[in-house]
């Protein structure tokens, strides 16, 4: 278990961990033990838990808790756990209990109600008072998902109102430029800086790298690669970088798919070990046989390059 806080010089993979069932709904703690071996076993620089791809509204409070205290024992690395809440108050209670049981920050989506810049401005403001500013967060920039734009001068605001904001989880799209602003921001010295891990099952990793990103915070079916991609990017290996991310494309645009992409990877885990089923909790929308064959297809085109993907 680590209990240090999570601060502004996080970088690598912090994979987007999703949360295992057994087919009749129940979680499944002995594959949550595996996945989470498995994360360590590939190096991973941390782990984010109770994300939108990990079932977290399906959960009830009890549950919640009892995920976070198995990971926390469990990994040597920091973990961070999404907090999002309709309410303040369910909110500082899990984050308050997740960093009891020694995750080192949290993360925080907007909710989809808010409109204006001054709104989402003042959320974050009142989310980091509300859970107590010793808490280190995790903005969750997502508005394919959420429906909340925010510019980067929306988040050079929430960073100098919040000294307990150390991340941003971009996962706008297209969003590069977003990324090349933040960074001129902290170049001008109008914003400290912050770390930045991408989403969107790092459909534009190779990219985001060379635009400033730190790394990934994505949960696809193969963080090994990502993680993989982010080493070679810091070791100058540009080509090898792209070659690798490229095999893997097809895979993660697949992944990427509104509706399926959770069955899409549970299914990939499942195969390769990590997970015994790709069960989710309903409400869910499973894998169709002509679905399975087609991800099963672009796995076999993903082993030409990768022998981790010869299922």
């Amino acid at each position: 278990m680590i209990t240090s806080r999570l601060d502004a010089g996080a970088r690598g993979v912090f994979p987007i961990a999703p949360t295992p069932f057994h087919t009749d709904g129940r979680i499944d703690w002995d594959s949550i033990d595996r996945m989470a071996d498995f994360y360590a076993g590939i190096g991973a620089d941390g782990l984010t838990i109770l994300g939108v791809l990990g079932e977290a509204p399906k959960l009830d409070a009890e549950e919640s808790l009892a995920i976070v205290r198995r990971i926390c024992a469990r990994m040597k690395v920091p973990v961070i756990v999404g907090v999002s809440a309709p309410g303040f108050a369910p909110m500082r209670s899990l984050a308050r209990a997740s960093i009891d049981l020694g995750a080192a920050g949290v993360m925080i989506a907007p909710p989809n109600t808010l409109r204006t810049d001054e709104q989402i401005v003042n959320y974050y403001r009142q989310a980091s008072l509300a859970i107590g500013e010793d808490i280190a967060f995790v903005i969750q920039d997502y508005p394919l998902t959420f429906a909340v734009q925010m510019t980067p001068r929306v988040i050079e605001r929430i960073v100098r109102d919040n000294p307990a904001c150390v991340m941003l989880k971009h996962e706008d799209w297209p969003g590069l430029e977003k990324i090349s602003a933040l960074r001129s921001f902290e170049r001008e010295q109008t914003m400290r800086h912050i770390a930045i891990l991408c989403g969107n099952g790092g459909l534009f990793l190779d990219f985001e790298l060379e635009r400033g990103a730190d790394g990934a915070n994505t949960g696809y079916a193969f963080p090994d690669m990502l993680i993989d991609v982010v080493r070679m990017h810091a070791r100058g290996e540009r080509d090898k970088a792209h070659d690798l991310f490229d095999a893997h494309l097809p895979l993660l645009r697949y992944e990427q798919q509104p509706g399926v992409g959770l069955a899409v990877r549970k299914y990939v885990m499942m195969k390769r070990g990590i997970l015994a089923s790709d069960a989710q909790r309903g409400p869910a929308s499973p894998l169709s046989a002509a679905a399975r064959t087609e991800t099963d297809y672009l796995l076999s085109r993903v082993a030409r390059v990768d022998s981790r993907a010869q299922l």
